[in-house]
């Protein structure tokens, strides 16, 4: 756990909203949250999924940093003109209607913003972008999906290097490597959207990390989990402290001027 004698920054942890025969409830994984107490020395704060949505302004007027997680569902495909799916179960609009608001409003406030799988995905919709929606079906590519052959741990076993784009964020947290990440993902970024740098990628040329170009602060997704196995190590612990540096900046008052829209 990171200690600090200085007050814990708050940062905003988004949720999924999960429908029943009776309420409907909200679930975030707890590597999710335990992860800002034991790597980043935040204060977690969950953010529902509400299908009403919720004022972003609010959010980013209280929060030092938000961290869009990882989740089974996907983003809603109608917000980037993708092929409609035949489950509506695969998707969350509660959730597509809190954070790719929330997204846009934090890059513009300076607010940092680290997105993780689904989150990092969320990112790149947010800014215009589009989505694969199934990397499996191209026989070019790596099947990147979990695997459900081996046992949990495994899971989350490193699976494929990746190259970090030269003199990019990315590249400047972590070094020139090698990197090897895991890999629990079935969609990927397929258009980067208005902003959106590509700062990493698969042997098979998927998008595994990105920045937006002019954010006011920190701003960062990966497609990978670096929220797990712990304790963080290699870039995945860079990644966690560069973000816990920025949120603690924020919550010291120190504000990056406003990012043009």
């Amino acid at each position: 756990m990171v200690e600090s004698t200085a007050p814990w920054p708050l940062i905003g942890v988004t949720a999924c909203r999960v429908k029943t025969e009776a309420h409907a409830y909200q679930r975030v994984t707890e590597k999710y949250v335990t992860v800002v107490t034991d790597e980043i020395g935040g204060c977690p704060v969950l953010i529902p999924a509400l299908e009403a949505g919720i004022d972003p302004e609010v959010l980013v007027a209280r929060l030092d940093g938000i961290l869009l997680t990882g989740s089974p569902s996907n983003v809603d495909p109608r917000h980037y003109q993708g092929t409609p799916t035949e489950n509506p179960d695969d998707h969350d609009p509660a959730r597509d209607a809190v954070t790719l608001p929330l997204i846009r409003a934090a890059v513009l406030a300076g607010v940092p913003v680290l997105g993780l799988c689904r989150g990092f995905q969320e990112m790149n919709v947010a800014f215009g972008g589009s989505l694969l929606q199934r990397i499996h079906d191209d026989v070019a590519r790596l099947d990147h999906r979990m695997r459900r052959d081996v046992p949990f741990d495994w899971k989350y076993r490193k699976a494929h290097p990746i190259a970090l784009t030269p003199g990019g964020v990315l590249d400047g947290l972590a070094g020139a490597g090698p990197h090897l990440v895991n890999s629990l993902h079935g969609q990927g970024v397929d258009r980067p959207g208005e902003r959106v740098r590509v700062e990493a990628t698969a042997p098979d040329g998927i998008v595994e990390a990105i920045s937006i170009a002019g954010a006011a602060g920190f701003t960062l997704g990966v497609q990978w989990h670096p929220e797990w196995p712990r304790p963080a190590a290699g870039i995945d612990r860079a990644i966690f402290q560069a973000f816990g540096a920025a949120v603690r900046d924020r919550a010291a008052g120190h504000r990056p001027a406003a990012a043009a829209e």
